[in-house]
């Protein structure tokens, strides 16, 4: 998400970063590159408008003029500002009352509002460590019914049962009734989706909203749709009393529109986004840590918190134990690794949150994909549980039947061994004193360069 405008405004910034005198006239130029970049960027007008006259009158204030490094003090002013747009700072869901918490999902069909409901489930559940119920009301599609029992099932989930004969009302109304009979923390209600908004859907979901009185009322946006996603959510907030919303499919939105344009139309804050189909995939929106991935300064906060809510400490605790008494870091741990990759979202997830990402070649970006973790996965569980252990023995014979198992190439199976060789190298290092420290120096802050790690 939010590719080309980082790259636009990254670009820009970069030549004022290092300027000693700011000017009314190199101020207006590089103002008129921003503005072009939101633009770009798919960001409704009014509020690029508002933007850009915020930072101007902030940018020709004594502040900047007089600062010692003063194209740095223009990027902190559209770091600020870009933050204020979105909303300062997350803001959580609000589940402070007498059990159950009603959370309403609203929303346009194929908005992604189905799948979000598991995954707000399983949010609350993994994170929040509460009791969850989900439940359809959307008795026109007998397969949204069906599709939110299977997530239901995944995400381990209470789903509470309902039909395309019964009323919408009716449905919310008994699940609200059974979570109170078995002590369930939050239920989650999801509602009908349309093509397009239109009175009849409003009338039913405010009926739905009149009958069950939600503490949250979420509504759910496609991020790619833009600004029209932001238009969208304000005529469904003139409706309904909305208390947040959801993007979803930012991993595909490179333009990030929709974000920057959504709090400014309708004043309700974005709570969550969706960055990712598996039910995993939903994050806290953190308006501070996205600005900061937006100006490549990357977002590892995030990334340690989702570091530790996904990767298997006990596989990792194990992993230390292991090398500490001097056994050597084999296949089988470098495929420990590479799944515990894939449970972060994949390397794509990883790298947006990475500082200096934005510095890095789009070449070279475009060579590290989701797709190699699985190629080289593969390419692992063809060996023998001996090879994997024991990687010095796989030599010409065994790399020609390891690349016939997995249906690769000799010359893919050679890239895996070198790989697994630096990390090797790498895991050595870690283990002795002071190791990490040097091999980040070792690595001058910068990534391995062609044909090392895959991530």
């Amino acid at each position: 998400m939010f590719d080309s405008l980082s790259d636009r405004l990254g670009s820009t910034l970069q030549k004022l970063r290092g300027q000693g005198r700011l000017t009314e006239s190199n101020i207006k130029e590089s103002l008129r590159e921003v503005r072009m970049a939101l633009l770009e960027a798919d960001v409704a007008l009014p509020v690029v408008k508002a933007f850009i006259d915020r930072v101007k009158e902030r940018a020709m204030g004594q502040d900047v003029l007089r600062s010692l490094t003063p194209g740095q003090a223009l990027i902190k002013v559209v770091n600020d500002e870009l933050v204020t747009v979105m909303g300062e700072a997350n803001e959580s869901l609000n589940l402070n009352m007498q059990p159950p918490a009603v959370i309403l999902m609203a929303g346009l069909q194929g908005a992604g509002k189905t799948t979000s409901v598991a995954k707000l489930a399983r949010w609350l559940k993994e994170s929040q460590k509460k009791s969850v119920m989900v439940a359809s009301a959307d008795v026109y599609r007998p397969a949204a019914i069906e599709q939110l029992k299977t997530l239901a099932i995944e995400v381990e989930a209470n789903f509470f049962p309902s039909d395309t004969s019964q009323d919408p009302v009716d449905i919310a109304n008994a699940a609200v009734a059974e979570a109170k009979l078995k002590f369930i923390d939050v239920v989650i209600i999801d509602t009908a989706g349309r093509l397009a908004i239109d009175e009849e859907m409003m009338a039913e979901i405010k009926r739905l909203h009149a009958a069950i009185s939600p503490i949250e009322t979420l509504f759910t946006v496609d991020s790619m749709t833009g600004q029209d996603a932001a238009v969208t959510a304000d005529a469904f907030n003139n409706a309904l009393p909305l208390t947040g919303v959801i993007l979803t499919k930012t991993d595909g939105d490179a333009r990030g529109g929709a974000a920057l344009s959504i709090r400014h139309i309708t004043g309700k804050p974005i709570k969550f986004m969706g960055v990712g189909e598996k039910t995993t995939a939903l994050e806290p929106f953190h308006p501070d840590r996205v600005v900061s991935r937006i100006l490549g300064m990357g977002d590892v906060l995030s990334l340690v918190e989702e570091a530790q809510r996904k990767m298997d400490q006990g596989s990792a605790e194990k992993l230390a134990k292991k090398l500490k008494k001097g056994k050597g870091f084999d296949l089988e741990d470098f495929r420990d690794q590479l799944r515990q990759m894939g449970n972060m979202g994949g390397i794509g997830s990883m790298m947006e949150k990475l500082p200096g990402i934005a510095n890095i070649p789009a070449a070279a970006k475009q060579q590290v994909n989701d797709k190699e973790l699985s190629r080289l996965e593969a390419i692992i569980n063809s060996m023998t549980k001996k090879e994997r252990q024991r990687p010095d023995i796989i030599k010409g014979s065994r790399k020609k039947r390891i690349a016939a198992g997995c249906g690769m190439q000799i010359q893919d199976v050679n890239r895996l061994l070198k790989q697994f060789t630096q990390m090797q190298k790498m895991m050595k290092k870690m283990n002795q004193k002071g190791g990490m420290a040097k091999m980040m120096r070792g690595l001058g802050g910068r990534f391995p360069s062609g044909g090392g790690m895959p991530f």
